[in-house]
């Protein structure tokens, strides 16, 4: 009976055994699955988190670069504050400076507008001084061509008016002996026409210019086209000055040798028209300059 007691008590305390750990092992797996749910939802949490974190470092970004745009945008408005104030500041100094000048502007426009009156005037007198010097010229060059136009050909004398001044053109042929500085006696006639013309209008000056043309010479007497031409010129002045008495100090006599051609050298024809002297019959210089002075216009 102490066995059978015995046995049924161990029976019991196996099947006790048995029943409560079955029950504990439900419970840690319903504890176990409860842990699951939970975890994953922590999951979730973290993966909502981790999502918010990185659109946090996206705002954080972008307020970094607004806020550097932003200082930027700040340092070039003081950078133009500080420019319009020195705009301002200089237009200030601007403005006193015109305030002060104000009465020495005024004074200089009242003589700029005495100088333009009087550049008027002087205007109006060089206008009426050219028509008096145009109108002296065409009736000089009308007597000329009056007094030499007898006994000579067209080819042989030419006169015409160039600006300020009547010109007389030469030919060689008729003036000097060929390849000299000797005057022929038809030159000497010719000349005196001329003097009787200078002689009446002792205001005026008178230049001789000697040219030749290309063809090179070298005598005992003459060096080269340059001495011819200065030469020839000097022998015109000699007889104006001596023969006709024309005061030396209103003469000049210059030599332009080969240079200044009328016409090419290639042919005898020109070389023919290159070969001259020209007498030209112009305002003294100092009357020139008195034209020039505007304060000569006052005691006109």
């Amino acid at each position: 009976m102490n066995r059978t007691y015995l046995s049924f008590l161990a029976l019991a305390l196996i099947l006790l055994v048995s029943c409560v750990s079955k029950k504990k092992f439900v419970a840690v797996q319903n504890e176990l699955s409860l842990c699951n749910e939970q975890l994953g939802k922590c999951g979730e949490s973290l993966n909502d988190y981790m999502g918010r974190l990185q659109a946090c470092e996206s705002d954080k970004t972008t307020l970094q670069t607004e806020v550097t745009n932003s200082q930027q945008r700040s340092q070039d408005l003081r950078a133009q504050l500080e420019d319009c104030k020195m705009q301002r500041d200089k237009q200030l100094t601007q403005m006193g400076d015109l305030a002060v000048m104000s009465k020495g502007a005024s004074d200089n426009m009242k003589s700029t507008l005495e100088q333009l009156a009087k550049k008027d005037m002087y205007i109006h007198y060089l206008q009426a001084a050219k028509t008096k010097a145009d109108s002296l010229n065409l009736a000089l060059a009308v007597n000329l061509k009056s007094n030499l136009k007898e006994g000579l050909d067209d080819q042989d004398v030419t006169v015409e008016v160039d600006k300020t001044v009547v010109m007389i053109n030469l030919s060689d042929k008729m003036l000097y002996q060929s390849g000299s500085a000797n005057l022929t006696a038809r030159a000497t006639e010719v000349l005196g026409k001329i003097a009787q013309i200078i002689n009446e209008r002792p205001e005026l000056e008178v230049m001789v210019e000697g040219y030749t043309d290309n063809v090179p010479i070298n005598t005992g007497c003459l060096k080269d086209n340059w001495d011819l031409s200065v030469k020839r010129a000097t022998s015109v002045v000699r007889v104006l000055q001596t023969k006709y008495n024309i005061d030396p100090n209103r003469m000049i006599a210059a030599g332009r040798g080969e240079y200044n051609i009328l016409a090419s050298n290639s042919t005898a024809e020109g070389r023919a028209t290159n070969r001259r002297t020209r007498i030209i019959i112009m305002p003294k210089l100092n009357q020139f300059y008195d034209l020039l002075d505007p304060n000569l216009v006052e005691n006109k």
